[in-house]
Formats: C-alpha cells, structure tokens, sequence
C-alpha cells in the first residue's frame, strides 16, 4: 500500500514540466538560502577595510626637562594609521569627524585631544594623568559594525601603548648605556672619590650631629632635676620666709649686742695692748740688767735671759686671744648680705688688723728666740753677748711698734666701720623683713611654673631622643652607601686585585648590566613594551568564518526547505487517490464515509499505510535538498569539510528528522501544524547556539536547549567539519535521530482521537472564504 502511494505520487510529480520545475525548485530554493547566507557571511571581519572611521589630532605635543626631545603622540598614531589597513581612516578636522558620526557618513571617529601628550608624560611627575582619546559611535547603523569599529579604536589604543612603552624603554637603555660609559671614565672615578670622602664627612657630621643631640637631652635631664629642686625650694621660701622674719627679730637684738660687742673689744684691745707695750718696757730694762751682769757671773745672766724669753712666750697668748676675737666678729660680718657697702671694707679693716696681730706675734716670737739664743751665747762666748744685747734691744723697740700699728689701725680703721655696719645692720633687717614678704607671694605664684616647666622638659627630652636614633639611622645609610658605592667601583675596576668572591659576583652583575647596556637598544625596548607575546594554538581550527556559519545556515534550511514541502505539497489523499490504489476504480463506495483519513481502512489501506505512503515523497524531496545543499556547501562555496561522508550524513538524516516532524505536525492539525512548524524554527534561530555560545543566552533559552533538534544537528556537523572528540558526532547523531519518536508517536498514535476535530476546524476555517 505505502509503495502503490509513493509510485503514483512520483507519477503525478513528473507528469508535467510545471511539476518537474516546482519540483526541482522545491530541492533547491533551501541551498539557495543557505548558500546566499553562508557566502554573505564568508569573511566580513576581513572585509572591514571598507568601513570608514574618522581621525582628528588636535595634539600639540609635549616637550619635558627630562627627555629634550619634543614627543608628539598625536602624530606617531596618525603615522601608524595611514599604514593600516583595518579600516578606512579618514584623516579630518575634529568638528568634521563628529558631524560625519551623527550623519552617517562615518561609522565611529576618534578625537585626539591637545594636552594627550602632555597627559601621558606626567608618568614622570608626581601628578599622573591618565590620557583619554575620545570616542564617537554611531550606533543605529548597524548592529556589528560598532563591534567592528571598537576593535579598530582598541587597536589603536594597543598601538599607542606599545609605542609609549617602546619609547621611553629605548631612551632609559640609551641613557643606562650612556651612563655605563661615562661612569668608566677617569673624571667619573674622580667624582667618586670626592663623593665618598664628602659622603664620609656627612657621616660623621650626622654621628657628631647625634652625640650633641644626645648631650642636649641629658643636659635638659639635668635642668629638670634643678627644675624640680626648685620646685622644693620655692614651695618651702613661705616656710622658711616665716623663719627668717624670726631670725630677723632676733637680728636687731643681735645689732644692738654687736654694738656693744664692739665696744667691750676695743677696750679690752687697748687694755691689753697697754699691757704688752709695758711688759716690753719692763722686758728692756731686765735685758739690759742681765747683759750687765755678764761680766760678774755668766750663768746668772744666763738664767735671766731665759727666764725673760718664757715671759715673752707666755704673753703670746694675749695675740691668740685678740686674734680669735677678731675671727668670730669676722664670722659675723660675712654673714652679712653682700649688698651691703660697709660689710667688705669692714672685712678688710679686720683682715689687715690681724695681720698687724700676726706680725706683731711674730716680733715675740723671735723676740724669745733671740732672748733664748742669748743666754746660750752669754755662757759660751763672752765677746759677741753685747751685739746680741743691741739686737735684743732693736727687736724689742720693733715689737712695741707692733703693737702701736696695731692699735693705731684698730682705733682709725676696725671701729669706726664696726660702728658704721651697726648702725647699717637695723635699716638691714628691715628692709629684709620687707623682702621676705614678698617671696612668700612669689613661691606660690612660681609653684605651678615650675610643674609646667618639668612637663614641657620631660617632651623636649623624648623629641630629641627620636631625634638623635634618626640622626644615627641617616649616618648607618651613608655609611652603607658608602660601602656600596666602593664596592662597585672595586667591582669596575674589572678586579684587577684578584678580589674575593663577594668581588666576583659583583663584577658578574657588572658585567650582565654591562652587556644589556651594549645591546641593541631597539630590540630590547620592542621586547619591553610587548613582554608577552600571544600565540594561538587552534584546536580543531575552522579555515574561515564563512565554515563556522555554514552549519547554523544548512540545518536552517534544512528545516525551511520542509516547511516549503509541506506548503506546496498536500499531507493528505484524496479518496480517489485511495481507490485507485486500492484497485476500486476512481471513487471508494459509498460505505466508505465522509473523505478523511482512514476511511479506507476496511479495504486494506490503513492510517499508517497513508501516513507513510505519502511521507515518502516528503522523504525523497528532502532527501535531495539535504544532498544538495551540503554538497554545494563542500564543493561549491568550499567549506571546510575534513570528513566530507559524515558531512553529508549530517544533512541526510537532518533531512528525515525535520522533514517528519514538519509533516507530522501538518498532518495531524492541518494550517495550525504548519504555523507550530514556523514557531519552532523561531526558537531555534535563537536558541540553537548556532550564532552565539549557549552561555550567553537567557536562562529560558538554556532550559530549552537540550529539546530542540538545531543544537545536536548543529554540533554533529561541526564534529564533521572540524574532527570528533570521541564519541561526539555519534551521540549527537543518535540525539538528532531520538526526535523522529515523538514525531512518529504523534503521527501514528496520538493524531486519531483528534481526526474529528482536525477536520471540523478544517471546514470551518474554509466556510469564511478567506483561510
């Protein structure tokens, strides 16, 4: 039954040249549209030279103290782009490129701005600026060609990067080279010297700087040690104040004593001076009658003069005293303020009088040796007795004049001074007591001054002792560079000593810095403005983009050549096609029913004997467009195909599956079928990842993914093109061919229960004379 359908279908469909042609036009109108399609998309990012982008420079360059070289960036990128070939750079004046962008005449421009040279050499300053090109797009042109355009804009930013960079790594290396050179010189090694030793004068002057630091602090330690015993002292003046305006009151008493004092001691100093002037009188007298007694008897004259010298020696305690009087009178003047006039003349008056005292002691004292020596010389030698006589004689009249200075100068000078301090020493006191009364309120008003003092001590203390521990960080540092810098310059010398292994491996990295210095300079700039270097490895490489969109394009046609089938062929037989197949003639009886599938059933003809019989033309025709469209595709435009079979396979079985579940949906609801059909294509232009990796697109559409045919037809013939990885283009082929199920189902199975229905919408929609 399938084959009497399929034979008589294939008669009808050559029976006539109009049907020959539509048949023919139903083959090849699918590769036509994926033909068309697949060619336009061949190499379009190869083609974008055609696209035209503005340029404008408005730079006006820069020209720094650190690099004498006037740079003009605006110019370099201008200069690069009239040798690429990308676009079509159109060199215009910036009011043009962005009127031609909002016009349409370009598809994007590029504004170089005036300060972008400058901007892009503030690297070197402290103040860095990032340097912008501005941008124009006209984005409502096209929808790629913006893509297109930003590719070309990144290209020239990349290019001013590399230049940049390329730039100023060639002029470090040239200037590094140059100082290599010079720093081999004689006047370089000169200049070293000189640095070093004015680098060893810095050290030490910060290490001297630091010691004095040093001393400062502990100076101030010692001013805040006086600081708080001042403190003590002032805070005890209110105490000591009170004491002393005691003292004071007993001072005026003691005045009044010191008067009297004074009295009392220049009687008993003319009393006792009277004494002394007449016991030399007496003592005369005695030696005269001694010396006179020589002659008569010796040793009498002898034990007179002794006993003469004792006398003498004894009244020199007489001086003892008058001296000790006049130390303790001293003691109590020089505790006298030293503001006071009368207190140092009056010392000196007591001064001289005790050393008019002392001399005249001394004039006794050798008095009595002499007076001693005497009686010695009277038993011994007779003859020199009366030159002893006169120098006995002469000492005593010097020793009364002694005693007269001593009470002349007591009576002119020591007396009326002490007169004068008495009466000088009430006025004293009390302008004392008024002193007093006035550093009490001064201690309490310095208390406080004292503690703030302490304080601010305290924190100069701690600020100079960071000071000083930076001072001998900075001399560390020089003394370390100066280490260094002989080092090197030990190192330069080419170790011309034989050196140790520290020399050597410094003369190792002189000699690596050396041979980068000496290398070329343009080489290794390149190298250092594109350090790293991308290179593609293609794994299963695709030889244009025209091949990577020719399975998306096939399988699409693929699926609008059955939507076409289905347009221009009918899915369902007429009763008199059944009949004839059934061998009743032209018409079925009339037990047969109402026209509609499987209504012939009784006689043999069953749903599925239909559903098949007419298919298989559905089949064929698809059959040829799938051959037809990948065999262009491969020997035609020349897509990539490195398994040209499975290729081919691809597009067959594409055919089968697409071709039944078109027919499928016509059959089983008709016009409505056909609408679900063009749906589904919908879908799967967008979802089908034929364009765009499925990642990319809405979550709706990566749910969906999985349940349409496009992506496992699309996916096999890649495999096909490019190479399988493992199993790949097997599972995507049993994937595909897993859809003809549901198809089948739908049109074996589950289409009967709604024949009726199908039918009934049928008629209805033809009562409107319009669907």
């Amino acid at each position: 039954m399938i084959w009497g359908i399929f034979k008589r279908d294939m008669c009808h469909a050559t029976r006539n040249v109009i049907a020959v042609i539509v048949s023919m036009g139903l083959v090849v109108v699918p590769a036509l549209y994926a033909w068309f399609n697949i060619a336009a998309s061949w190499d379009p990012y190869g083609n974008t030279k055609a696209l035209k982008v503005a340029v404008a420079n408005n730079d006006k360059g820069y020209k720094s103290d650190l690099i004498p070289v006037r740079v003009n960036v605006g110019e370099t990128i201008i200069s690069t782009l009239h040798a690429n070939d990308q676009l079509d750079w159109q060199f215009v004046k910036s009011d043009k490129a962005i009127d031609g962008v909002k016009s349409g005449e370009y598809y994007a421009a590029i504004v170089i701005p005036k300060g972008f040279s400058a901007d892009m050499m503030t690297l070197f300053s402290p103040d860095i600026k990032h340097a912008q090109l501005k941008y124009y797009l006209n984005e409502k042109i096209n929808p790629i060609a913006p893509h297109i355009t930003d590719q070309g804009a990144t290209t020239v930013v990349n290019t001013i990067d590399k230049t940049f960079a390329k730039t100023i790594a060639q002029v470090g290396l040239d200037l590094a080279s140059s100082i290599l050179h010079y720093s081999q010189s004689p006047q370089m090694a000169e200049y070293m010297r000189n640095l070093n030793g004015n680098l060893t004068t810095t050290a030490d002057t910060l290490s001297g700087a630091s010691q004095q630091v040093t001393s400062y602090s502990q100076l101030l330690g010692s001013a805040n040690d006086i600081v708080d015993s001042t403190g003590k002292l002032l805070a005890s003046a209110t105490k000591a104040g009170k004491q002393a305006q005691n003292a004071l009151k007993q001072g005026k008493s003691g005045a009044t004593s010191l008067t009297s004092a004074g009295a009392n001691v220049t009687s008993s100093v003319n009393t006792a001076l009277d004494q002394v002037s007449g016991a030399f009188d007496q003592v005369a007298a005695k030696v005269n009658k001694a010396f006179d007694a020589i002659g008569k008897g010796s040793d009498t004259a002898a034990s007179q003069l002794t006993t003469l010298s004792e006398q003498v020696s004894s009244g020199e305690s007489l001086y003892d005293t008058y001296i000790t009087s006049l130390n303790h009178m001293r003691e109590s003047v020089e505790q006298l303020p030293d503001s006071d006039s009368a207190k140092q003349a009056l010392l000196e008056a007591i001064d001289r009088e005790i050393a008019l005292l002392e001399a005249a002691k001394g004039d006794s004292q050798k008095l009595a040796q002499q007076l001693k020596d005497a009686s010695t010389q009277v038993t011994q030698d007779t003859a020199a007795a009366e030159s002893s006589r006169k120098e006995i004689l002469n000492r005593i009249t010097s020793a009364k004049q002694s005693i007269s200075n001593v009470r002349d100068d007591y009576a002119t000078n020591v007396k009326p001074k002490i007169d004068a301090l008495a009466s000088t020493v009430s006025t004293l006191i009390s302008q004392t007591d008024s002193m007093i009364t006035q550093l009490s309120g001064t201690a309490d008003d310095l208390d406080d001054v004292t503690g703030d003092v302490g304080t601010n001590v305290t924190s100069i203390r701690s600020a100079l002792g960071a000071i000083a521990k930076k001072l001998d960080s900075s001399a560390a540092t020089v003394k370390e560079l100066i280490a260094k810098l002989e080092t090197g310059g030990n190192a330069g010398d080419g170790n011309s000593d034989g050196g140790d292994g520290d020399n050597d491996a410094d003369s190792g990295e002189s000699d690596e810095l050396r041979a980068l210095a000496t290398a070329n300079a343009s080489t290794l700039s390149t190298l250092i403005s594109a350090p790293v270097a991308l290179h593609r490895v293609s794994v299963y490489p695709i030889a244009n983009y025209g091949s990577a969109m020719a399975p998306f394009y096939t399988i699409l046609s693929i699926w609008v050549g059955a939507i076409i089938l289905c347009a221009m062929l009918k899915v369902t037989i007429s009763d008199r096609e059944k009949a004839h197949v059934l061998g009743l003639g032209d018409t079925l009886p009339r037990i047969a029913g109402p026209s509609g599938p499987g209504n012939a059933s009784r006689w043999g003809l069953r749903l599925d004997h239909e559903y098949f019989g007419r298919y298989a033309i559905f089949a064929l025709l698809a059959l040829l467009q799938g051959t037809l469209v990948c065999l262009g595709d491969t020997y035609f435009l020349g897509v990539q195909a490195n398994h040209a079979l499975q290729f081919l396979a691809v597009g067959w079985l594409a055919a089968l599956v697409f071709s039944n579940i078109v027919y499928t949906l016509t059959v089983s609801f008709g016009d409505i079928g056909k609408a679900v059909a063009v749906v589904l294509l919908v879908m799967q232009v967008a979802g089908s990842g034929g364009t765009f990796p499925i990642e990319t697109l809405p979550k709706f559409f990566q749910m969906l993914y999985p349940f349409l045919p496009f992506p496992h037809a699309i996916d096999a013939m890649h495999a096909a093109m490019a190479g399988s990885y493992g199993n790949e283009y097997l599972l995507d082929m049993v994937y595909l061919a897993l859809f003809l199920i549901p198809s089948l189902l739908l049109g074996l199975v589950l289409r009967k229960p709604v024949i009726r229905l199908n039918n009934w919408v049928s008629r209805n929609l033809e009562s409107t004379k319009v669907m």
